[in-house]
């Protein structure tokens, strides 16, 4: 017992290393010191089962308890800022659920030990322990991908890949996106941990995995086009919120306000000659939660802050049409009024809608809080002016497929309209912040992260935070920021390459299951 207590204190460790690789802490190595430890977690508790008739059934069971709890503590870590205004129930609750797949793993990786324990005993093939090294980590991608789509559309706050914006395994995200990011990560982890068990055969692979890797990357282009050599002038406009907690929607006026009242400023400012006048502003979200299509003295001033500064506002906006309600990013120009709009395709569950509300009404009070919005299509792309801009709102940031479809429609940059007034001084918005920047790398394209209370930034294409605000502070941000065309392997195979790890993890973990079936 006391063994497993100290099996089970090293797989909690692992999750704490792995959620110290986020944002804000940001320490990137952390995450694949923590599948070290992590794995060698899992070899040790395998090893102290007697190789008798139950073996099997207790290494499936020790495997997946070290795997949940590596996951639950990491989710645990990483969430709170989901209960910050509703209470310790959503916090605990959602990482409970996120925890699951972590089990998932574990039941496919509990699976593989066993045939590993089993071979252990009769050889040492180099072609198993090179599979088990590439197949272990495509697995986790697997769980991860799964996770990431379902239910409700998935919940990809918690990738990997969003831990090593400031390492070197980031710019893997070129090629295959954050799946490739993940893998690497994983695979990193349980390289180490076999080389700690003297597998010397297996570090000798991984070193070789690795630098094909890298060979790879040096002669497969990456990214094609390239012909546009230009810059944007932009401006992302925070301005803040009167007061913190859920009432965000009855400050609307307030904060409408004090979006003009940053917008004037800078068309003041303008004027005396203090600034270049932009090609671009960028609004955040939910930055006039009255509608301008509904209220002509909301559109009136919106016109107005469009003129004063003379270029177009990308308007963060709540809108309604004969579907329902709408949460829009709508271009308003300073000659011609309301423009392009994109009407966000990707909502956040148990937030700007409630699946079971009825049920759920029994369990919290603060469930009809949550809104009842419609999502929409198209490409993300909105013209401003003429450039192709794409536009991913808030949670949309974390599915690949939000900027992937604006770049395959043209988008020559990025805007990231987000409000997290209603998270306080979490690490929300800074978890966030290096999604965007590794979306950034991803598909070669500056991102303008404009944010009603913080923190708001520009990203360069390398993924790099040129300038930011403060959080719950009102600012300006504005520079000039490369316009890109080029097209990433990434953006041009989609989620083939996820797919293609997803398809090889779980092929294996199946051919892992028959093999103890068919004894």
């Amino acid at each position: 017992m006391i063994r497993l207590l100290l099996l089970t204190a090293g797989a909690a460790a692992a999750g704490v290393a792995q959620f110290a690789s986020y944002q804000p802490t940001g320490l990137w190595w952390a995450a694949p010191l923590g599948f070290t430890v992590f794995f060698v977690v899992v070899a040790r508790a395998v090893a102290d089962v007697p190789r008798d008739a139950t073996g099997p059934r207790r290494i499936r069971r020790r495997v997946m308890w070290l795997s949940w709890v590596q996951g639950l503590v990491c989710y645990l870590f990483l969430l709170p800022w989901v209960g910050e205004y509703v209470g310790a129930i959503a916090w605990i609750g959602l990482a409970l659920l996120q925890s699951l797949y972590s089990l998932l793993f574990g039941f496919g990786l509990g699976l593989v030990c066993v045939v590993q324990a089993r071979r252990t005993r009769r050889s040492r093939a180099t072609g198993w322990t090179v599979l088990l090294l590439t197949a272990v980590p495509a697995w986790y991608v697997a769980t991860e991908w799964l996770r990431s789509s379902w239910p409700f559309g998935g919940f990809g706050w918690a990738r990997v890949a969003w831990g090593q914006i400031t390492g070197p395994l980031a710019e893997w995200t070129t090629v295959a996106g954050p799946a490739l990011v993940t893998y690497a990560v994983v695979l990193c982890g349980l390289a180490v941990a076999l080389l700690l068990q003297r597998r010397y055969i297996t570090a000798v692979s991984a070193v070789a995995a690795t630098l094909g890797g890298g060979l790879v990357l040096g002669v497969v282009p990456t990214s094609w086009g390239g012909d546009v050599d230009e810059t944007l002038n932009v401006v992302a406009v925070q301005g803040n919120v009167p007061r913190l907690g859920l009432d965000f929607n009855s400050q609307r006026a307030a904060v409408l306000d004090n979006h003009l009242t940053q917008t004037f400023r800078l068309a003041e400012e303008i004027e005396a000659g203090e600034r270049p006048r932009p090609d671009l502003v960028i609004w955040p979200e939910n930055a006039s939660d009255i509608d301008p299509f509904a209220n002509p003295g909301a559109a009136e001033q919106i016109s107005a802050a469009a003129e004063a500064v003379g270029a177009p506002l990308l308007v963060g906006t709540l809108t309604r049409d004969e579907v329902g309600s709408r949460n829009t990013a709508v271009v308003w120009d300073p000659e011609t009024g309301a423009g392009d709009q994109h009407v966000k395709k990707f909502l956040q569950p148990f937030g700007e809608y409630m699946p079971y509300r009825d049920l759920l009404r029994h369990v919290s009070p603060y469930v009809d809080m949550a809104g009842n919005f419609k999502a929409g299509d198209g490409d993300g792309v909105v013209r401003m002016d003429g450039v192709p801009v794409g536009v991913a709102t808030c949670y949309e940031v974390s599915f690949d497929g939000a900027f992937r479809d604006a770049t395959r429609a043209g988008a020559t940059v990025f805007a990231s309209p987000t409000n997290n007034a209603t998270f306080g001084f979490t690490d929300m918005t800074f978890q966030q912040l290096a999604i965007s920047r590794m979306r950034a790398i991803e598909y070669d394209r500056s991102v303008i992260v404009a944010a009603t209370s913080g923190v708001s930034a520009i990203v360069s294409p390398e993924g790099a935070v040129t300038d930011r605000t403060e959080i719950f502070r009102a600012g300006l941000l504005q520079e000039d920021v490369p316009v890109r065309d080029t097209e990433t392997l990434s953006a041009r195979i989609g989620p083939v390459g996820e797919w293609i790890l997803v398809a090889f993890g779980a092929v294996f973990v199946l051919y892992a299951g028959f093999r103890q079936k068919k004894r």
